[in-house]
């Protein structure tokens, strides 16, 4: 099978047809699918006209669809065909996806039906439809990592997140668009993601595919990558739950590097518990990839009814709301109020000094950018859109001494942070400064006033990609013009378990991550 070929098998599928969409939706009206609500005190929420919660089966969450799937209420063949569906009726406006592997998924989806149908269920993937950022190799399908470069580079294997993904059962639709080799700006030869809920907005940075795709129903969930925001940025401003996990947690092996020692895996999607299933099957030690952890996956899923009743919540109300838009700070508060209510602790912390943070950042990551791009940079060096040749070009110029003194703040702030988490649970701090921005007048080649305004956002990504500190985005208001807002929790090494805790009690007792844009 060409799993790169886009055009829809119309072949009908072996399994009968258990649950059509019109009795999905039934299901989904009748409360299977929709938890009871309970509004936070976060921001008031804006009329029902421009924000609302959909009943549509594409926005149902991951887990729920599994759970018909597992029952056999729901066909995976009927569900991919309706998510390519969508993509084909909405995407044109979103320019989420690059490519869309229609012919594979409906085969992946076939072979998941027949195997649950004979008892064989692999767990709450197995025939659900996923999509993946176009950094990760998928065997027989283009990659471009967002550059014309490699507008023909076909990988011969899977990345190992790929092939963990499929191996859980996941029916994977398509792959999804990002910046340019994962840097800041876009290819100019290529489409740029629109945010569903105001087209006037921006999307995010790298996977800003992912975010478009997970917000708008047009997968259950996705692939991000993020070096230094790539998954927080997006996931906050398209209003979905992005998971960074611990540096090493998640396999690189197959997946375009933009910086090796600061490049993150994880999740994308619409509820914590959906993070933590992807998580559980993408993360483990992989002998491919040398910087991958040996530590044992934990069993997330299983720990979120525990409650975070006597957690530990730090908080840095200077580093949390000094800069901050006032929508943001006071979403901060309603963040707080609402887990105090679970009956955690909110204990003060002082953040370490992140002064700088943003220039030590960019002279590390444009180093080991160069040497990501080695095959083609500067032998090709025409072919890159030209804020990336820019930002390769001052790479090549870094000297050993400023690289060196950056990798020694790096370290000094990392120890500084970890005794710091260590005497909590978790740290609550905004994803960003400022509510969605409007988008980038010019999105392939960012003026000193363009990055100034995103600069700002900084000092809540860039140093847990420093650290490689596991961090959880998830919705946490809107603001008055109906855009969403998202918090952040920060933990120690290897404590995404707490985190989706954290993430999920928060959850249960707000409505932000039920909302949806208006597509």
């Amino acid at each position: 099978m060409d799993r790169n070929r886009t055009s829809e098998d119309a072949t009908a599928s072996a399994a009968p047809k258990n649950l059509t969409r019109r009795d999905a939706l039934a299901v989904l009206a009748s409360g299977l699918l929709m938890p009871s609500l309970a509004t936070a005190s976060c921001v008031a929420p804006v009329p029902s006209s421009r924000v609302k919660v959909d009943g549509a089966l594409h926005y149902a969450s991951l887990a729920d669809v599994a759970k018909l799937i597992e029952t056999g209420k729901l066909s995976p063949t009927d569900l991919t065909r309706q998510l390519l569906d969508r993509i084909a009726a909405v995407d044109g406006s979103l320019h989420s996806y690059v490519t869309i592997m229609a012919d594979a998924a409906i085969e992946s989806a076939r072979r998941a039906e027949i195997e649950i149908r004979a008892g064989r269920y692999r767990g709450p993937l197995h025939g659900v439809p996923i999509a993946v950022k176009d950094l990760c190799y998928t065997r027989g399908v283009r990659t471009m990592a967002g550059t014309k470069v490699l507008s023909d580079f076909i990988p011969d294997f899977d990345a190992t997140v790929v092939a963990r993904l499929e191996s859980a059962g996941a029916v994977i639709l398509g792959k999804l668009a990002l910046c340019e080799v994962a840097f800041g700006p876009y290819h100019p030869g290529l489409q740029v993601p629109v945010n569903p809920w105001d087209a006037t907005r921006w999307s995010g940075v790298s996977s800003s595919g992912s975010g478009v795709a997970t917000a708008a129903g047009l997968c259950f969930a996705s692939v991000g990558t993020d070096t230094g925001g790539s998954i927080r940025y997006p996931a906050a401003v398209n209003g979905c739950v992005g998971l960074k996990p611990t540096y090493g947690r998640v396999s690189r092996y197959g997946v375009f590097a933009l910086a090796y020692s600061m490049d993150h895996v994880g999740p994308m999607t619409r509820t914590v518990e959906d993070a933590a299933i992807m998580f559980e099957a993408m993360a483990g030690f992989d002998v491919n990839d040398p910087t991958s952890l040996s530590d044992a996956v934990p069993k997330i899923r299983a720990e979120l009814t525990r409650g975070i009743a006597g957690l530990r919540i730090g908080f840095d109300r200077r580093y949390a709301t000094e800069n901050v838009e006032p929508e943001v700070a006071r979403a901060m508060d309603g963040v707080l109020s609402a887990l105090t209510r679970l009956g955690a602790t909110v204990v003060e912390v002082e953040m370490p000094d992140v002064s700088g943070s943003a220039a030590m950042w960019f002279d590390l990551c444009s180093v080991e950018a160069v040497l990501a791009n080695a095959a083609t940079w500067p032998s090709r060096s025409g072919e890159y859109g030209p804020a990336v040749r820019g930002f390769l070009e001052y790479g090549s110029k870094v000297t050993g001494a400023s690289y060196a003194r950056a990798n020694q703040r790096r370290a000094e702030f990392t120890a500084q942070l970890e005794r710091m988490l260590g005497g909590i649970d978790c740290m609550v701090c905004p994803t960003m400064a400022n509510v969605p921005p409007p988008k980038l007048a010019n999105p392939y080649e960012l003026s000193d006033a363009e990055w100034d305004r995103l600069v700002p956002n900084d000092v809540y990504a860039q140093p847990f990609n420093f650290s490689g500190s596991p961090t959880l985005s998830v919705p946490c208001g809107f603001s008055a013009e109906g855009l969403p807002l998202s918090v952040q929790f920060v933990g120690r090494r290897l404590s995404e378990a707490v985190l989706c805790r954290v993430g999920h009690a928060f959850e249960r007792i707000t409505e932000w991550h039920l909302r949806r844009p208006p597509v």
